[in-house]
């Protein structure tokens, strides 16, 4: 049996940049709950740095993030960080416990 797997992305934007990244990962909120292995995708920005937008995802297994980072709506959102961010997304796998 497979775990489940929540994903924390953290990104942070270049000032000038914030909004285009966040209206960016907004976009991919409709396609990635459409996915068989998507339980949640919820997108949060930062309450003290507005340049920080920060992705609680829960995917039904690593197989199932996999494919969502083979997703060419997301390879297209991947393909734009270096444009948008200050340093590479911060990512952080948990599984539940209890």
């Amino acid at each position: 049996m497979t775990e489940q797997l929540t994903l924390i992305a953290r990104l942070t934007a270049k000032p000038e940049h914030a909004e285009a990244l966040g209206n960016g990962l907004h976009d991919l909120i409709s396609p990635t709950l459409k996915e068989e292995g998507s339980i949640g995708y919820v997108l949060h920005r930062d309450n003290d740095d507005p340049n920080v937008w920060i992705l609680y995802e829960t995917w039904r297994s690593r197989a199932d993030l996999d494919l969502h980072f083979a997703q060419p709506y997301t390879k297209a959102m991947l393909s734009r960080f270096p444009e948008l961010l200050t340093k590479d997304m911060e990512l952080t796998f948990a599984t539940a416990v209890g």
